[in-house]
């Protein structure tokens, strides 16, 4: 076989069995790609990428002991030309966009991996970028907003773990008043209601996390 025509060589890395199983029985019928390696967390993932230096890396993101998107930063910190594909069931515009600057080539939603995944493997091998049209209307729909800063942030968060006011200004030491600015800020940036339906929307993009 020539170089031309070996397979495209894929690492797998989520923490679901069936879905790595899935992957492996739908790349398996196909000549040109196979997977070579499989793993569950981001800390084994630099570790099988460093012994097989695949083709192409499928990335999920929500994984214990290491994070999809500290494993990317991590793997490409070693390897600037590993191509890897965050395969995650969240849309968020936020969380595509840091994994995307992390150095990720694609991003594919999980509901689309019968119809997408193969293609977005070929297309990601051959030097291109690509994403889930779910996940490219939701990062066109908000690029023009004003993004949160990082006390924002750290504010909408606390929102979301049901702290009050008094309470997100101990945590983060700075006045009540402070906090009162951010979340009136917080709340016209993402055109939120109220409070929890902020902390909502934070977490549907990706902003925050819990």
């Amino acid at each position: 076989m020539s170089a031309s025509s070996d397979p495209i060589r894929i690492l797998t890395v989520d923490d679901h069995l069936l879905l790595r199983a899935g992957i492996e029985a739908l790349v398996s019928s196909q000549s040109d790609m196979r997977v070579v390696a499989e793993c569950s967390n981001g800390r084994d993932a630099i570790q099988q990428f460093r012994v097989h230096r695949p083709d192409v890396t499928l990335m999920d993101l929500h994984m214990p002991e290491m994070s999809g998107l500290d494993a990317i930063i991590a793997i490409r910190d070693e390897f600037p030309d590993a191509r890897i594909i965050v395969l995650t069931t969240y849309a968020g515009d936020v969380q595509a966009l840091r994994a995307l600057h992390a150095g990720a080539r694609g991003y594919l939603l999980k509901d689309a991996v019968q119809e997408e995944l193969l293609d977005t493997i070929r297309a990601v091998h051959t030097g291109k970028k690509t994403l889930s049209p779910k996940v490219s209307h939701g990062i066109a729909e908000h690029a023009t907003e004003d993004v949160l800063t990082k006390g924002e942030i750290d504010v909408l968060r606390l929102i979301a773990e049901g702290k009050a006011n008094k309470q997100i200004a101990d945590h983060l030491s700075i006045a009540e008043e402070t906090v009162k600015s951010r979340i009136k800020n917080i709340l016209s940036k993402l055109a939120a209601d109220d409070r929890t339906h902020a902390a909502m929307i934070g977490l549907k993009r990706g902003i925050i996390e819990l």
